[in-house]
């Protein structure tokens, strides 16, 4: 494979599962409430110089919450995995928290366009950025999972992406065919967003779940946020539907509306319009530092954020486009 037989992207996280186990043989598995608020989880969750990973799938289903709350306490020096990462990305880098970054999809909002300030923050050399496909980085959140120190993929062999990402090709040793070994991601703390789990942490999610059944496994800190919290006797009645169990979780936080202005499948829309003024604004450094201190550093949590771009009133509206969107469907 010449050059590209290693790559020389930097691997930001070890990858050894027994390390791991010895942090995650000391976590409590005990079934108690574990209720807070965001700020109250993130001071105790969420440590500069750490790794961070965030779920959802691009600006569906994201933490919103606790990526303003991690500006506000102003967390730095982290690594991040950039994977299907759009707005919860561009709110990171607003507030250059990182300056490590393994990246699969980062900077673009998807059809919105690409966002300035993230461009410009990864340009500006302050980030040491290492990069992977977005099936190789979920592959590397699986074999974490799976609690082995790698996993073989065939995807990225003889590209770029390869070259500048920190895998290494093996020959498998019944076809002697190559593969790419990708390092598990053991994060340090992640945050997830669900529709649904009671106080112990039982989370459910209603549609797609990308790799963040994966990423709940992997991280070695988690902290769910939910649009309700339902009592345990729903989560017996179909525990089929638990797609995070309590024992993974260290905070439930209620966010009703939590991953706005991203959507929130049969829940409610993205604010298109807020995700445009973000990315406009971005283009003038003192109107987005402006921007930014209305809407994030000026506000004591997400519900004052949602308060000042139109409250419940605009909540309402963004649901009633989902059912909207999902009786169309039907």
């Amino acid at each position: 494979m010449g050059a590209f037989e290693n790559g020389i992207g930097k691997l930001f996280t070890d990858p050894d599962p027994d390390n791991a186990r010895a942090f995650f043989r000391k976590k409590s598995r005990e079934m108690k409430s574990k209720v807070m608020t965001v700020k109250e989880a993130v001071e105790k969750f969420v440590h500069d110089g750490e790794y961070l990973a965030i779920g959802g799938f691009g600006a569906n289903r994201i933490p919103t919450a606790v990526c303003h709350e991690i500006l506000r306490q102003g967390r730095k020096n982290m690594g991040f995995a950039g994977h299907t990462a759009t707005h919860d990305f561009e709110i990171l880098a607003a507030g250059k928290i990182f300056d490590r970054l393994d990246a699969s999809y980062v900077v673009g909002l998807e059809a919105r366009g690409l966002s300035p300030n993230a461009r410009n923050y990864l340009q500006s050399g302050e980030v040491d950025v290492t990069e992977w496909s977005n099936y190789g980085l979920a592959a590397r959140f699986r074999a974490a999972g799976m609690g082995v120190s790698f996993v073989p993929i065939r995807t990225t062999l003889g590209t770029e992406t390869c070259k500048y990402g920190a895998g290494k090709i093996i020959t498998c040793p019944f076809t002697g065919e190559p593969y790419l070994a990708v390092p598990a991601l053991y994060p340090d703390v992640a945050a997830i967003h669900v529709h649904a789990c009671d106080i112990y942490g039982n989370s459910q999610i209603k549609g797609i779940s990308i790799s963040d059944l994966d990423v709940a496994r992997a991280a070695k800190r988690l902290i769910i946020t939910t649009e309700r919290i339902i009592h345990s006797d729903e989560i017996r009645r179909e525990p089929n539907q638990t797609a995070i169990p309590y024992y993974l979780v260290d905070a439930v936080c209620e966010v009703p509306y939590g991953s706005y202005p991203g959507n929130m499948a049969y829940e409610y829309f993205s604010d298109e319009e807020h995700l445009r003024e973000w990315m406009k604004v971005e283009k003038d450094p003192d109107a987005f530092k402006k921007f930014l201190d209305k809407n994030i550093y000026n506000c004591k949590s997400h519900f004052d954020y949602i308060s000042i771009n139109g409250g419940m009133e605009k909540m309402m509206k963004l649901r009633q486009k989902e059912l909207l969107i999902l009786a169309q469907e039907i």
